[in-house]
């Protein structure tokens, strides 16, 4: 596993519960005891550490290598039931925007997110979580027939950003990110947005609007990453600790906005350090959300949710 900057006083503590449990099990020495105590002292590090999280640190966690992706939360959500769907029927199939049908017990739902990639081969594969413009069409292609059947609608957000190069940009990558929020306002299923890591600009927004818009702990959502508000500001990188401060894009900060409905609580350490409590959490949040919306009619899902969107802004001089 790997270890963050921050983690590494846990790293250290958890090497020496090994080492120890490891000396028991080679000789006859009794060790037990020694081992509940460093086990303890585990336990108060890891409670120290993770309730005084920076921002910065958050943005770290939201990007750590073994955290799960979208194709592992729906996997682990709806096992066998998943029929992935491919193709935008205009240009080609996106392999960093992923769609399809899948179950959560009896109900079905239409999963829409951004997939990135475990190694370099994935990673290139994917396109790093960055979807073209085919791939944002793939998506509103994949809510349209959502809406047809009546099925509800979850997005799964974990992306840097839209894909910014020539090709994206002549394909009209800014007019498919558009489309896709204009044509979410007023879809006429329930539509569910749980922010798993990374939510960065438009990217984000392009399969972000929802009537319920959840946040797990250890994400963060905005308008720009913080080394490349950093990098705007101070012309340097090396700002982006007190960029990511003055970004108020903690889920915390989304939520003292009005600009997201809930905070989903991670296991202790984040969401790749108990994967199955991660996707267990995640699964319960987004029924709880279901059980909530399936009681309104088409046109108030769509009124409550312009209104919802309205707001956001607002103030008084």
């Amino acid at each position: 596993m790997e270890y963050l900057d921050f983690e590494l006083p846990i790293k250290e503590l958890q090497e020496q519960y090994e080492k120890a449990c490891q000396i028991g099990e080679d000789s006859e020495v009794d060790v037990s005891n020694t081992c509940k105590q460093i086990e303890l002292k585990l336990e108060e590090t890891k409670k120290e550490i993770y309730k005084n999280l920076t921002p910065w640190q958050r943005v770290q966690l939201s990007r750590h290598p073994d955290r799960p992706y979208t194709l592992d939360y729906i996997k682990a959500i709806c096992g066998d039931s998943f029929l992935e769907l491919h193709g935008d029927r205009n240009f080609k199939d996106d392999k960093a925007m992923i769609g399809g049908l899948g179950k959560i017990g009896d109900q079905s739902y239409m999963f829409i997110g951004q997939q990135k990639g475990y190694n370099t081969k994935t990673r290139q594969l994917r396109n790093f979580g960055m979807a073209n413009p085919e791939g944002y069409r793939k998506a509103l292609r994949l809510m349209k027939s959502a809406e047809k059947f009546g099925v509800p609608v979850v997005t799964l957000i974990d992306t840097p950003g839209a894909y910014p190069g020539l090709e994206a940009e002549e394909r009209g990558q800014g007019e498919a990110i558009a489309r896709n929020i204009l044509e979410m306002t007023r879809l006429e299923v329930p539509i569910i947005v749980v922010i798993i890591g990374e939510g960065a600009s438009g990217g984000a927004l392009g399969i972000g609007v929802g009537d319920k818009v959840l946040m797990m702990e250890n994400t963060w959502y905005s308008v720009i990453s913080p080394e490349s508000c950093s990098s705007i500001l101070w012309r340097s990188w090396e700002f982006k600790e007190q960029a990511a401060e003055a970004l108020k894009l903690t889920a915390a900060d989304m939520k003292k906005l009005k600009l997201i409905d809930q905070i989903i609580k991670e296991p202790l350490g984040g969401a790749h350090s108990n994967k199955e409590k991660a996707f267990l959490v995640v699964a319960n949040a987004i029924e709880k959300s279901f059980k909530e919306l399936e009681k309104l009619s088409p046109e108030e899902l769509v009124e409550k949710r312009m209104e919802k969107y309205s707001k956001m802004g607002e103030f008084k001089g």
